[in-house]
């Protein structure tokens, strides 16, 4: 009898020794926590496009939005560490400790690390008839209209609503906060002109500024962004040490081998170093973040920090969820 145990246990090592190898061997999926059309959503399709390739199997990206991504990162953190399951999230990872008391997941415990995907600079917008016509005169009609001026986001803990909360302290002028399920149906009501102003990733607005759709007010970067260089940053502006980038990584749940998640770090690389990748990412107002970041230790130390750093913004700020 034991003989049998020892050689069933030889075996399940062995099966599951070559299932690794062979990893993988049928679709995966990658769970973007918004819904679609949104700049993580963007990202998220150009990232597992190139990952495909890498992986010869089909990467899906799976849209479960709500509760400002805590829905859907809390469906990677419940399923099979196998590989076959994946996280895109953004910065509202590091912010959600702070945001919700009663987070169904540990941030920093219950997922594995692959690593950063890109920093994603911000743009403070406006609907297209908005008075002021740049930096200066915004932040005086702000001051003279606070009351009347409503200002968008995608929800508690999205990147728009957590660069809003810093130019408002900032400019220390208290605005209307109007918040959407998502970051599509803020832009809509931006563009329809039913809300004033928004600070969005460039993933997100950078079609809508070239074509003349919205008024740019600035860009929350040290240094101008290429595919937007007319436009100046807030901090040459006058809105000094003003940052705001909106950075992304991939995880994968608590317990994925270590052989799987070495191959998932090989395809995000690759992906990265991608020719289309690189020239879709400037064309959004990005690029990919240098090699040395997008490993599971960079991702891991880089959220330490993050959440260590909003944590007391957010407690200053006193904006929580249940």
């Amino acid at each position: 009898m034991y003989l049998k145990l020892v050689l069933r246990s030889a075996l399940l090592i062995v099966v599951a020794g070559s299932a690794q190898a062979q990893y993988p061997t049928k679709p995966m999926s990658m769970v973007v926590p918004f819904a679609a059309g949104g700049p993580t959503d963007t990202l998220g399709r150009t990232i597992a496009q190139a990952m495909t390739v890498d992986l010869k199997q089909t990467v899906i990206i799976e849209n479960v939005g709500g509760a400002g991504g805590t829905i859907g990162v809390n469906r990677v953190a419940k399923a099979s560490p196998d590989g076959y399951t994946l996280l895109l999230h953004h910065i509202g990872m590091s912010t959600a400790p702070a945001l919700y008391r009663n987070l169904p997941y540990k941030t920093l415990e219950d997922f594995e690390y692959i690593g950063l995907v890109a920093d994603v600079p911000m743009t403070l917008i406006a609907k297209k008839d908005f008075p002021p016509n740049n930096y200066k005169e915004l932040v005086a009609y702000l001051k003279a209209n606070r009351d009347k001026v409503t200002y968008a986001n995608a929800g508690l803990g999205a990147a728009s609503h957590l660069c809003g909360l810093l130019f408002q302290s900032a400019i220390e002028t208290d605005l209307t906060t109007v918040p959407y399920k998502g970051t599509a149906p803020a832009m809509n009501d931006i563009l329809g002109g039913q809300v004033d102003l928004m600070c969005d990733q460039t993933t997100n607005t950078t079609s809508q500024i070239k074509s003349g759709k919205v008024k740019v007010y600035g860009v929350t970067s040290k240094a101008r962004v290429p595919s937007l260089k007319e436009i100046p940053t807030l901090d040459e502006q006058g809105l000094k040490n003003f940052e705001v980038a909106v950075w992304h990584g991939v995880y994968a749940p608590k317990g994925t081998p270590k052989p799987v998640l070495d191959r998932l770090v090989t395809a995000l690389q690759a992906a990265l170093k991608d020719s289309n990748v690189k020239l879709r990412l400037a064309d959004l107002g990005t690029e990919p973040v240098p090699m040395a970041k997008a490993t599971p230790e960079a991702l891991r130390t880089f959220l330490k920090s993050e959440v260590d750093k909003w944590g007391p913004i957010i407690k200053k700020a006193g904006q929580y969820a249940d």
